[in-house]
This record gives structure tokens, C-alpha cells and sequence, in this order.
């Protein structure tokens, strides 16, 4: 297995209760590099949940997605500091760019007695993978979805945020905007191929707009994928990340 595929894949542990998380997750840590807890999660099982998954030895994207006033958002950024494994913590962009700072000087506070690879890196979330441009218009942002990703993105920069999460259909133009050092994690992951499948290309997109294949985000320039279904739905999750990693390594610059 190639060590660098691995640490590229983030899996979503998008469960109502951390039994069955904690029992999948157990089946594929030697394949995953980190471990993605949401919302439902998170509110079903509270912190216990990341202390659990964190005696895996992967990282832990806590995704709660912080969106209130700045205040708000500085103190839940201190609380989730104090969480055993966190390397990525994530809030919405569009809180902005007040919310954004306030949420940098929270990591910076807690995280200052830690090495610095140590201290989690801050994501923000731009326009959810499930929104497309008609979606958008419907809750009154105008113009395209990748305009507007990108503006959010440059946003996200000038606060000091470490990263962004946007679709795979953004990557290229994030990384001309912001450089080669921004962190871009990337959802709405589809593989080319479902395990026995018989080679045909998977079309499901269940409710992501916009989607694009393992290969093709990490040919784009994305750091980390978020796969969540491909695998956890899948009727083998070991053949079904395996897989996964293969298309990624075949993927990645070859040195």
C-alpha cells in the first residue's frame, strides 16, 4: 500500500452512533489516514466519540461546520482544541471574514504550548457540494457556483485560515487564487469504478451536485479526499478502499 495514497483519503463516519462507526472504523485504520466525524454523529455521541476513534492512531477531522457570531465561534474553536487527535476542525466561510479571525486566534491561543505540526489546522467550508449554481440562486447568491467558491476561498486566505473544503470542480482555480500551500480537501468523491461493478463507472451521485472521481481531484491539485458512501456502503469497505487507494496512488505525481 502506498503510505502517501493513504494519508490523502479521509473517511466519513457519517453514522447515528458510534457502535457501527467504531466498528468500521476498526476494519479499515490501516487504509485510511483520517477519520471524518459530523454532525449527526458528534450530537449523537459528543466527545466521546473523537476520544474513542482517536485510540485508532488516525487523525480526526472533527467537521461541525462553526457558523455564529464571532464570539460564538472562538469558544467552540477553544472546545474542540481540547479534543484528543483533532488535525482538522472546520467553520463556514460564509460566517465571514470577523468569524473567520476569530476562529484563527482561538487555534492560535490553545494550540500555542503544542509543537506546531501539532496544532490542528482550520478549514473553511465554501459552498456545500450539494448546492449547485440554481441552488444558490434560490437562497439569493447570485452567479457561479465556482465564482463564488473561489471568492470564498481568498476570503478564507486573508483571515489566516489554513485551508478550505470546496468540490473537486474548484481545485485548479482555488490553487491559481490562493497557492500551492493552501490546504484543499475535497468531498463529492466518486470512484471510477464500484468494487464489482464489472467495469462500469459508478452514476450515483446520491446528493452531491458536484462530483468528480478519486483520479480526477487528485490530477486537479486536492490534498485530501473525503469519501464517505463509496466505502461505507459499500458491500466489502476493505475491497472498496482499496480500490480507492489504487486509483489514488496510479494518481499522484510518480517521482
Amino acid at each position: 500500500m502506498n503510505e502517501l495514497a493513504r494519508q490523502k483519503l479521509i473517511l466519513a463516519l457519517d453514522f447515528d452512533s458510534l457502535p457501527p462507526a467504531l466498528e468500521l472504523a476498526q476494519s479499515l485504520s490501516s487504509l485510511v489516514g483520517i477519520f471524518k466525524i459530523n454532525i449527526h454523529l458528534f450530537t449523537a455521541e459528543g466527545p466521546s466519540a473523537v476520544a474513542q476513534l482517536d485510540k485508532l492512531g488516525c487523525g480526526i477531522f472533527l467537521d461541525l461546520k462553526f457558523h455564529d457570531i464571532p464570539n460564538t465561534v472562538k469558544g467552540a474553536v477553544t472546545s474542540a482544541m481540547s479534543l484528543p487527535g483533532v488535525q482538522l476542525l472546520d467553520v463556514h466561510a460564509l460566517g465571514g471574514l470577523e468569524m473567520m479571525r476569530a476562529a484563527v486566534r482561538a487555534r492560535n491561543e490553545a494550540g500555542s504550548p503544542r509543537p506546531r505540526h501539532e496544532i490542528p489546522k482550520l478549514l473553511a467550508i465554501t459552498i456545500l457540494t450539494s448546492m449547485d449554481t440554481a441552488a444558490l440562486k434560490a437562497v439569493g447568491v447570485a452567479g457561479p457556483a465556482s465564482k463564488r467558491v473561489v471568492q470564498l476561498a481568498r476570503l478564507a486566505k486573508k483571515a489566516g485560515m489554513d485551508g478550505v473544503v470546496a468540490s473537486p470542480q474548484e481545485v485548479r482555480a482555488i490553487r491559481r487564487a490562493c497557492g500551492k500551500n493552501f490546504l484543499i480537501i475535497v468531498p463529492g468523491i466518486r470512484p471510477a469504478v464500484a468494487p464489482g461493478s464489472a467495469g462500469k463507472r459508478k452514476s450515483k451521485s446520491d446528493d452531491q451536485a458536484r462530483i468528480a472521481t478519486p483520479a480526477e481531484a487528485i490530477r486537479a491539485g486536492a490534498d485530501y479526499l473525503v469519501i464517505g458512501r463509496p466505502i461505507t456502503a459499500a458491500s466489502d469497505p476493505v475491497s472498496a478502499a482499496k480500490a480507492i487507494l489504487e486509483e489514488i496512488r496510479l494518481a499522484l505525481p510518480q517521482n
